[in-house]
């Protein structure tokens, strides 16, 4: 038995009840300790500018889905399996049909979310929700060029960021500013 993670699909705003169930079936004992070892429900952490506010919220980025870290023997893993599968609002495993054994993720990817949530060290990024567009007025907020307005001209949402078309010493000059250093006016 090796642990490995797994990738639980469940109906989408179910996953909190779901993992409260499995650790509940877990301390009655209905399902080993020693099989299931670590649930987590990929969250991450965003700022959301609403009116002029910025307030950290935790956001599922992969809602309908959790991890599972289980030891899952050649013997034995179908009433683990079952168990989990019987919870309303699961609809089974990540690519595995009703009665077959699961089948785990990579290392590398379960590294990959893992980072993405926090859990593990690595660049974790915290995105910003705003709709920014080109053309849009935004006055820079934070940073050198606070309390700068100018014009989008290009936004970067993998980086986070946009280029501002600013106005210095009466000249147009591009500024690249983080989506939550502006705010639309």
């Amino acid at each position: 038995m090796a642990k490995a993670w797994y990738i639980l699909h469940t109906y989408s705003g179910y996953e909190n009840k779901i993992e409260r169930t499995i650790r509940t079936l877990i301390e009655k004992g209905i399902i080993s300790a020693e099989f299931v070892t670590d649930i987590k429900i990929p969250e991450e952490l965003v700022i959301e500018n609403k009116g002029g506010k910025k307030r950290n919220v935790k956001r599922k980025f992969l809602p309908g889905y959790m991890l599972i870290e289980m030891n899952l023997p050649d013997f034995g893993w179908k009433n683990v399996c079952s168990e989990i599968r019987k919870i309303q609002g699961v609809t089974g495993f990540l690519g595995t049909a009703g009665n077959e054994k699961p089948q785990p993720i990579s290392s590398e990817e379960a590294k990959e979310i893992l980072q993405k949530t926090g859990e593990i060290k690595g660049d974790k990024n915290i995105r910003v929700i705003q709709n920014f567009s080109e053309g849009q007025h935004v006055k820079i907020i934070e940073g050198a060029f606070a309390s700068f307005t100018g014009v989008i001209d290009e936004v970067m949402a993998d980086k986070n960021k946009l280029r501002v078309m600013v106005a210095i010493f009466g000249r147009t000059t591009p500024v690249e500013v983080e989506m939550s250093q502006a705010e639309i006016i």
